[in-house]
């Protein structure tokens, strides 16, 4: 059974899947954030568990054929060793993978939180968005907001 899932879900085809299927949460999270929706499927564990079961499933195929993922710390030794990890097919997706749960998981949180401290849906339209694409610099926006709703500067939440 593991043979014709492998067989039907390539790389490319997990990659096209991934892509995809984060939209619809993404969706969700940009223009209903205040919805049973959101709050049911999208801020809670369910995306993530999707997210980890395909992480899982590529670490599976990838340790059955034969990848040295000893090769993958080979990231911290510099730009050079990155950017010829970035060249390899199966550390590309593993990157992928987590890359889009990171950013989905952050963009829940501001949902979250957002909620908590009654900000308007409108304002975090923009955050939401950059989170998507570059996660880090979307929560530097939301914080800056958040910080005029809660009245105050926090670093520890």
């Amino acid at each position: 059974m593991i043979e014709q899932i492998a067989a039907f879900f390539t790389i490319e085809m997990i990659y096209l899947w991934l892509n995809i299927g984060v939209l619809p949460f993404w969706f969700v999270l940009i223009f209903f954030p205040q919805s049973k929706v959101c709050s049911l499927l999208v801020t809670s564990i369910f995306p993530f568990l999707i997210l980890g079961a395909t992480y899982c499933y590529l670490i599976f195929y990838y340790f059955s054929t034969g990848y040295n993922f000893l090769e993958n710390f080979n990231l911290y030794k510099g730009l050079f060793d990155l950017s010829s990890l970035f060249e390899n097919e199966s550390f590309l997706i593993l990157f992928w993978t987590h890359f889009l749960a990171a950013n989905l998981f952050c963009g829940s949180w501001i949902v979250r939180d957002s909620l908590k401290f009654f900000i308007s849906k409108y304002l975090i339209l923009v955050p939401l968005l950059v989170t998507y694409f570059i996660g880090p610099v979307g929560l530097i926006m939301y914080w800056v907001i958040r910080i005029f709703y809660a009245k105050k500067i926090g670093f520890i939440d």
